[in-house]
């Protein structure tokens, strides 16, 4: 433990006892109450500054440890020490009662849960008068005799002080143990921290049962310390008070609850003629505080004073030479699934997958989108429970484990690791605490020990792991902070650190640079070839058929193809789910010889943009005229959505040019570029779900209200089945119904330019071609569209021109016909041909 918080904490200690029996009882009792809130805010520091989750409720613990002292000391003749026990006991057990089925939600709905609580404890004591008292409660309490001479004030004083002592020193041991750093990691990512094989409701209930049981042991203090206890005490405004006293002071911090409890028990006292607006000026300062400090006075104080959370060590050292210096030599186990399938609400994302990870070898998992790749993932991690189907792990000796139905975190620790297709760390722990938590599976040691958490072998191989990944960044840093590419190793890192038979990778490569998809590559390959069984779903194709030794293809949820890259990059049939239903060009109405050339409406001029320090887009160019039907093709991740998002006003770009119809759009909100007719419809429909039909449509022509309900009934007879469900919420209807109300929203606007961003994403290809036959007819009508479609075959029937992109690049652009014909296009989508 830091020795200079040993001595803080005994100085302050120190310091408050000497006022308590020095200063005249009123100021003792100030002081004593300022004490328990400390006491209570530690508790509470452990729920809501390590976990996160919020609690309106701990009047009710506080309520009981008083009452519990009340009780026994006053009807059933125990002494005061064993029923400040009990009472602390007492609450704990409700805490962890109440934690079970209370931490299952969060937010708000956690809030709701634990002020219901704090009622029902406060209504409870007025209904069991024979017990408590009723309204009336219970009087005539008395303090144990701590030492002679002293008054009841300055025992409970000392006691309080004493205690909040002794937990600032346990909140410090375990926030700086494996145990804090799991709650943080629970904070921070539920979905990452039971992938590293922590059980997050254990994680949550351990926390608030600690918190309940500090809030118990400050209501056993304070029944002697008032000489009675009535309900009215322990109202909403208690717990209101309590959960103010964490955030002023700064949730985490371990010396937060103390100045906030300071704060909270003194100024009442120096305002004592303003005690009617007593909560205005709590409020008041509370947003000052989170205006002026988000971390809360601690964490102010730790800005102005200089200090950092940690300490800089430099950076890891070069990479290992040999992978058996970082990952154990060992026999490693076989993943293996046979006849998986999901559905979801009656639609089947995968079905009848029979795949196998093998020791050593690298499987990528490859389809369109849509195809089940990631739902795959999802089940071997244990995210998803198969509908059918079953998959185990195969050891080296023989024995099989098992793994379908069991819960992530117990596939994690039985050797199967998982990062994802965003990059999940644990942005509140360092760089090298996130690959230490790792290394135990799950198992933390003691509650308040930080022996296993700070081992030096441990520290040790944890460097040694982020140099063998590439990071070359300070180990010490906090992970929040790490730019992309550092984040994807740091994840992968993590990952080892668990020593894991199989590893689960989910699109490493999605926004990195030629650069560093090459080192990469490297580093699975390295991992491979340490004998860890590698699946990988990729979209950059380059790199999949580079380093993979098997390659799985799926589409609508099925195997389409097997075998090693080469054979799948020639296979028919994995070219036509890439790039269609047909590569032919379908005919065409032709254009009146007196529209061409039509005016240009759409310009990008060497757009660059992308997310952080890392460009997805390089320098792209293109141009839409009017009336024509551009598509925009390429493999995901090539930065075609980015693209739209730029045009649309939702992501700012780097640098370069784009124009509507002469207008700069560049820094302009979305709401001005629809205004000048540049109208999105997005990838994944994203419609009001709680809306009706109509309502969606209506909302389309907000910006256009003259005539507004004639577009409404024009939209209708161009989608009949919207007519039909018009008056249904848009969240019911399916996946092709969803997709045409957002098309039928977006003509709402009155486009000058409609931009598509993947419509027939997860379609069924009935659907596929009424909705393709609906884009069609907007051809037909000269209405300029500039299309992004999965389907390249499909969008090439309709299209006039269409670009090509890859790694963020245009390869290539022409008339529909010449791109069809180009072989860029399947380069694009599948990596190239061996």
């Amino acid at each position: 433990m830091n020795r200079r918080l040993l001595i803080a904490t005994f100085l302050v200690a120190a310091l408050g006892i000497g006022l308590a029996l020095t200063l005249n009882s009123y100021y003792v009792f100030v002081l004593a109450s300022i004490a328990l809130l400390a006491v209570v805010g530690i508790g509470l520091n452990v729920l809501l500054g390590l976990t996160g989750q919020v609690s309106f409720g701990h009047a009710g613990f506080y309520a009981i440890g008083a009452y519990t002292v009340a009780i026994l000391t006053t009807k059933a003749g125990w002494s005061f020490w064993p029923a400040w026990v009990a009472g602390a006991l007492l609450a704990a057990a409700l805490g962890a009662l109440l934690a079970l089925p209370a931490l299952r939600v969060k937010g708000p709905y956690l809030a709701m849960i634990t002020i219901a609580f704090s009622f029902i404890v406060q209504h409870a004591i007025v209904e069991m008068h024979d017990l408590t008292g009723g309204q009336s409660g219970i009087m005539g309490l008395m303090p144990p005799e701590l030492w002679p001479g002293w008054g009841p004030e300055q025992t409970i004083a000392v006691l309080a002080i004493l205690l909040a002592a002794v937990l600032v020193l346990a909140y410090a041991r375990l926030s700086g143990g494996a145990w804090g750093a799991a709650m943080r990691a629970v904070k921070d990512s539920e979905t990452a921290a039971t992938s590293i094989g922590l059980n997050p409701l254990v994680m949550k209930t351990v926390a608030f049962t600690l918190s309940a049981a500090a809030a118990g042991l400050a209501g056993g203090l304070f029944a002697p310390l008032s000489g009675f206890v009535t309900p009215e005490t322990f109202g909403f405004m208690q717990s209101i008070l309590f959960v103010l006293v964490v955030v002023l002071g700064g949730a985490g911090a371990v010396g937060g609850p103390v100045i906030g409890a300071v704060v909270v028990g003194a100024l009442p006292e120096l305002l004592a003629s303003l005690e009617a607006y007593r909560l205005l000026l709590f409020g008041a300062l509370l947003l000052l505080v989170l205006w002026v400090a988000p971390d809360g006075i601690a964490g102010l104080a730790r800005q102005i004073l200089g200090r950092k959370q940690a300490q800089a060590t430099g950076a890891v050292g070069a990479v290992p030479a040999e992978a058996s210096s970082v990952l154990a030599q060992r026999p490693r186990g076989r993943l293996q699934a046979r006849g998986l399938g999901m559905t979801f609400g009656g639609v089947r994302a995968v079905a009848e997958l029979d795949v196998q990870v093998v020791s050593g070898a690298i499987t990528s998992l490859i389809g369109p989108n849509g195809a089940g790749k990631t739902t795959a993932l999802n089940m071997l991690s244990g995210f998803y429970k198969p509908s059918a189907g079953g998959f185990e792990l195969s050891t080296a000796g023989g024995a099989t484990v098992p793994l379908a139905g069991l819960p992530a975190y117990r596939i994690a620790r039985a050797g199967v690791a998982r990062t994802y297709q965003t990059s999940q760390l644990f942005g509140s722990l360092t760089v090298e605490d996130n690959v230490v938590l790792a290394m135990g599976r799950g198992k933390l040691g003691g509650l308040f020990g930080t022996a296993r958490f700070a081992d030096p072998q441990a520290r040790t191989r944890a460097r040694a792991l982020l140099a063998f990944c590439g990071y070359r960044g300070d180990p010490q840093e906090l992970s929040a902070g790490l730019a992309h590419v550092d984040r994807r190793l740091v994840e992968i890192a993590r990952a080892l650190a668990a020593d894991p038979d199989v590893l689960l990778l989910d699109e490493p490569a999605a926004g990195l640079s030629r650069e560093d998809k090459d080192a990469l590559a490297a580093l699975l390959s390295r991992i491979s070839a340490a004998g860890v069984g590698v699946a990988l779903v990729e979209h950059d194709m380059a790199l999949v058929m580079g380093i993979s030794h098997h390659v799985l293809v799926l589409d609508a949820g099925r195997k389409l193809a097997w075998g090693n890259p080469q054979d799948v990059q020639n296979d028919p049939a994995v070219r036509q789910a890439y790039l269609g239903e047909s590569m032919t060009v379908a005919p065409r109405t032709p254009r009146s010889p007196l529209a061409m050339p039509a005016p240009e409406l759409l310009a990008v001029a060497d757009l660059v943009a992308g997310y952080g320090a890392d460009p997805v887009l390089h320098g792209v160019s293109l141009r839409v005229r009017s009336g024509e039907m551009v598509a925009l093709l390429g493999a995901n991740g090539a930065g075609k959505s980015t693209l739209m998002r730029c045009l649309a006003g939702l992501h700012a770009s780097q640098s370069g040019a784009m124009h509507m119809d002469g207008h700069s759009l560049e820094r302009r909100p979305a709401e001005e570029v629809v205004g000048l007719g540049l109208v999105l419809v997005p990838e994944g429909r994203q419609v009001f779900p709680e809306l009706s039909v109509l309502d969606n449509i209506r909302l389309g022509g907000f910006l256009h209200p003259k005539g507004r309900e004639e577009r409404l009934q024009d939209m209708l007879r161009r989608f009949p089945r919207l007519r039909e469900r018009q008056h249904q919420r848009a969240g019911l209807l399916s996946g092709g119904e969803q997709q045409m109300l957002a098309v039928a929203r977006g003509l709402m606007a009155l486009p000058r330019v409609l931009l598509l961003d993947e419509p027939s994403l997860g379609l069924a290809p009935k659907i596929i071609a009424e909705l393709f036959a609906s884009l069609d007819t907007l051809r037909d009508e000269q209405m300029t569209i500039l299309l992004v479609d999965q389907m390249a075959g499909l969008a090439l029937a309709l299209a006039d021109r269409a670009y090509v992109l890859e790694n963020g690049k245009v390869v290539a652009e022409g008339t529909a016909a010449e791109i069809a014909a180009n072989e860029s296009l399947a380069e694009a989508y599948l990596g190239g041909h061996g």
